[in-house]
């Protein structure tokens, strides 16, 4: 699966939330002869109904006094010097810096729309990797090759799986026979995950896999034939994943034409 970088991730979650064009310089109302700006007004007011506040008096009026009650804080931190202190000014900066870039990955998503056929595309490319059969599969997983082969010499003479899965490695399924639930093979690191079809229900892999984990002994206990769930159904979780992967592409892009000294 493709990564997405943590920034992209956050970037994109700001970029859905749009905010609308403010008036900059109307005053709103005045807290001891400080003006409170129309646009800040607006762009709080915008933020509650975003997150699912009803309009009317009583939000508007809320949002009047939230401000007014955040005006005089600031005022009283600008009075002790606390806008000038340690990192603070920093940390302005970067608020600051945060809604430029959330208003104009806002612009850039709107602009540049994901399409219905690339996100067909990514669905289809997702089911053929995940292909028609899914995996109820334990494993035992071991540090050293030796290990694992005297894993599998035991069960060859008739020990219990689920009780050799004591001494796996992996603690979220060693308390629990070694159990890894159904899955597709695609749901594993390759050498994991392509042992899976070889194997027939009851099987154990006879020699060990191996991984960047360690090394593993696996065994099938089932298998069905899997349903990818329909297209509509995850097409959200497409487009989240497509607009994640186009902003980090545009900051790659931005990255390799700057210029930094």
């Amino acid at each position: 699966m493709h990564k997405i970088s943590r920034l992209a991730a956050l970037l994109v979650a700001g970029a859905i939330v749009s905010t609308p064009l403010l008036a900059q310089n109307k005053t709103f109302v005045t807290v001891n002869g400080q003006p409170v700006s129309q646009s800040a007004y607006d762009a709080f007011l915008s933020e509650q109904k975003a997150q699912g506040a009803q309009d009317g008096p009583e939000l508007q009026n809320a949002v009047r006094e939230e401000l007014i009650r955040r005006e005089l804080l600031a005022q009283e931190a600008k009075k002790r010097g606390l806008d000038k202190k340690d990192t603070v000014p920093g940390q302005i900066e970067l608020a600051k810096q945060a809604v430029l870039i959330r208003a104009y990955l806002t612009d850039y998503v709107r602009a540049n729309p994901i399409t219905e056929d690339r996100l067909k595309a990514e669905y289809e490319k997702i089911k053929a990797n995940i292909g028609g059969t899914e995996y109820k599969v334990r494993h035992i997983l071991v540090e050293k090759e030796d290990e694992a082969k005297a894993i599998i010499a035991k069960l060859d003479k008739g020990e219990k799986f689920s009780e050799l899965a004591k001494q796996s490695k992996d603690p979220g399924s060693r308390d629990n026979g070694g159990d890894l639930g159904w899955n597709s093979p695609a749901a594993y690191v390759p050498p994991f995950g392509e042992a899976l079809p070889q194997l027939k229900k009851g099987e154990y892999t006879k020699t060990p896999v191996k991984t960047d984990f360690g090394y593993h002994v696996i065994q099938v206990e089932d298998s069905r034939p899997s349903s990818p769930p329909p297209y509509e159904q995850v097409k959200p979780q497409l487009q989240q994943r497509a607009s994640q992967q186009q902003i980090e592409q545009l900051v790659k892009d931005l990255r390799a034409k700057a210029k930094v000294n």
